[in-house]
């Protein structure tokens, strides 16, 4: 009879996983990073790009702004999310526009509320086909997740953990002797996300990095990738990603900020005509549905 007074139980907090990296891995990237950055500026250019960057998404995205973003104001966006400025073109020459709008609209309803970030990043995900053609999805999910809110979301893109492929960053400061052949059994949820995040910005607060940490952190993490494209990344993905005596050009790659030429306002990313978006400018062609 006192059955309907009992309070529910609540279910235990998924613990989070443990994932094995090596400080020398670590330290040995961070030191290459700030060596390699030295002459453009320092890492601390490269932050501050990626704060003016944070800016854009929650000017654009942010305070309920999504429901009435523009496709130009997109394009403005996707220019800086390297994967999703190579495929998003194609997208919307046979797409309309507002589908994905309310997509980004449902993916971020409920923004504060991390505990619900899986499901809304794979309800975003599902809602577009589920082929190689469009795993840039993921990417778009993950970057406008983190750069509205960098202090709340880790960067949980496919290059920094991609658990169906086992690639990522992760791998590259993994402990092990043969990093490319460890098994790494760790699901790419935010819960890992936010392990890794957490782990190394405790490492670069040793270093003594105290501001602008998730930035920091996003440098980080791309450099090591970065270095897994110039060491192992094969010849496929090298031409992909164009070689270079620059040792921060993939770096700035992974993380969009190679995406705008200063002088004319145009950006990487290609139109379904062939033509190169420039920010701010709405697209000049019209786009015709295709078999």
């Amino acid at each position: 009879m006192f059955g309907a007074l009992r309070k529910p139980v609540a279910k235990p907090a998924p613990s989070a996983p443990v994932l094995d990296l090596s400080g020398p891995r670590l330290r040995r990237a961070f030191e290459h990073l700030v060596e390699s950055a030295d002459p453009t500026g320092g890492v601390e250019r490269y932050v501050t790009a990626l704060a003016l960057k944070a800016s854009l998404f929650e000017e654009l995205l942010g305070k309920g702004h999504v429901e009435t973003l523009t496709e130009t104001e997109f394009l403005d966006l996707a220019a800086f999310i390297t994967p999703v400025r190579r495929k998003v073109g194609l997208w919307l020459g046979s797409n309309d526009f507002q589908l994905l709008r309310d997509q980004l609209v449902v993916l971020l309803s409920g923004w504060s509320d991390v505990q619900t970030a899986d499901i809304r990043i794979a309800r975003f995900v599902t809602a577009f086909p589920q082929d190689k053609a469009h795993r840039w999805t993921r990417d778009l999910a993950a970057e406008v997740l983190h750069y509205i809110a960098p202090d709340r979301y880790p960067l949980m893109t496919r290059w920094v953990w991609d658990a169906k492929t086992t690639t990522g960053a992760l791998r590259e400061i993994w402990f092990a002797d043969d990093v490319a052949t460890v098994l790494i059994n760790a699901p790419d949820d935010y819960l890992t996300f936010a392990t890794l995040t957490s782990e190394i910005e405790g490492f670069l607060r040793d270093q003594g990095v105290f501001r602008d940490i998730p930035f920091y952190t996003d440098v980080l993490l791309s450099h090591v990738y970065a270095g897994y494209i110039n060491d192992r990344g094969g010849s496929l993905m090298r031409a992909e990603f164009a070689t270079s005596s620059d040792p921060m050009l993939h770096t700035r790659r992974m993380l969009g900020l190679d995406s705008v030429d200063t002088e004319t306002g145009r950006t990487r990313l290609k139109l379904i005509d062939g033509t190169a978006h420039v920010l701010g400018q709405p697209k000049a062609v019209t786009y015709q549905e295709t078999d």
